[in-house]
C-alpha cells in the first residue's frame, strides 16, 4: 500500500493549502467548498484518484469490495456508498486544480491525441433537455451522432496525461484553438486517428517542430516532413 500512501500524502499536502486558499480569497462558506461528512477531502480524493489504478471497472463494487474491506483500516470514518457518492461531486474542482497543478506529465517526443464525446442525455430528449441547454451541442463521433461535449485529451508514451480540453460537441478534432491549447508543451511526432488528417494542422503543427502522424484516406498523397522542410 504504498503508492496508496504516497497518493495520500501528496494530495493531503494539497487539499491544505486549497483550503487555507479558499477560506481566505473565496466569499462563499467552507462547507459549500468541502463536503460536509466525516470523511477529510484529501481522503475522498485519494479514493477516487485510487480507482483509476485499481482493476475495478465500476465505482461502485471498487468501493463496497475493496475500499469498505481491504482499504477500511487507513480510512476508519468511511461512510456509505450512497453517501460517498453524494459528497464525491463536491471534489470536481479541487480535483481539476491537482490535476493541473500536480498531475501533468511531460512530453517524451512521442505523444497521443484522441477525443471522446460526453453525452448529456439521450438523442431523442435533445428538445427537451434544459441542465445543459446552450453549452451543449450536437456532434458527431465514430460511434454515430450524440448530444453534449467532447473531451479532448493528450498523453504521453507512458500514459500520462499532457493536456485536455473539454469543448462542445460541435467543435472539430482539427480545430487549431484546441490544438494549439494541447500542443503547447509537446516536442516530436503527434500520433492520431483519420479524424485529425489535416494538412493545414500538419504545416501549422510542424513549424511547432510537432510531426503529425495520421493514417490516410484512400487516394490521398502522403505528406511528410520533408515536404515542409
Amino acid at each position: 500500500m504504498e503508492e496508496l500512501l504516497a497518493i495520500f500524502c501528496d494530495v493531503d499536502d494539497f487539499c491544505k493549502a486549497y483550503e487555507e486558499y479558499c477560506e481566505t480569497h473565496l466569499l462563499m462558506d467552507k462547507k459549500q467548498i468541502v463536503p460536509k461528512t466525516s470523511m477529510y477531502l484529501s481522503e475522498i480524493m485519494t479514493i477516487v484518484i485510487y480507482f483509476h489504478l485499481s482493476n475495478y471497472r465500476t465505482f461502485k463494487w471498487y468501493y463496497n469490495k475493496f475500499v469498505c474491506k481491504t482499504l477500511k483500516p487507513y480510512f476508519p470514518k468511511l461512510v456509505s456508498y450512497n453517501r460517498f457518492v453524494e459528497v464525491m461531486k463536491m471534489t470536481i474542482v479541487p480535483l481539476t486544480l491537482y490535476l493541473i497543478n500536480y498531475g501533468f506529465g511531460k512530453s517524451t517526443g512521442i505523444n497521443f491525441v484522441d477525443s471522446t464525446p460526453i453525452e448529456v442525455c439521450d438523442n431523442h430528449r435533445i428538445y427537451s433537455h434544459k441542465v445543459f441547454k446552450g453549452l451543449a451541442q450536437r456532434g458527431k463521433s465514430s460511434t454515430g451522432w450524440f448530444y453534449g461535449f467532447k473531451l479532448h485529451l493528450m498523453i504521453n508514451d507512458k500514459g500520462e496525461i499532457l493536456s485536455f480540453c473539454l469543448t462542445s460537441g460541435n467543435i472539430d478534432d482539427r480545430n487549431w484553438e484546441v490544438m494549439s491549447h494541447l500542443t503547447k508543451e509537446i516536442y516530436g511526432k503527434l500520433f492520431a486517428d483519420r479524424g485529425y488528417l489535416s494538412k493545414n494542422l500538419f504545416e501549422k503543427l510542424f513549424e511547432r517542430n510537432i510531426t503529425l502522424v495520421t493514417k490516410l484516406r484512400k487516394n490521398m498523397k502522403n505528406e511528410t516532413a520533408e515536404n515542409f522542410v
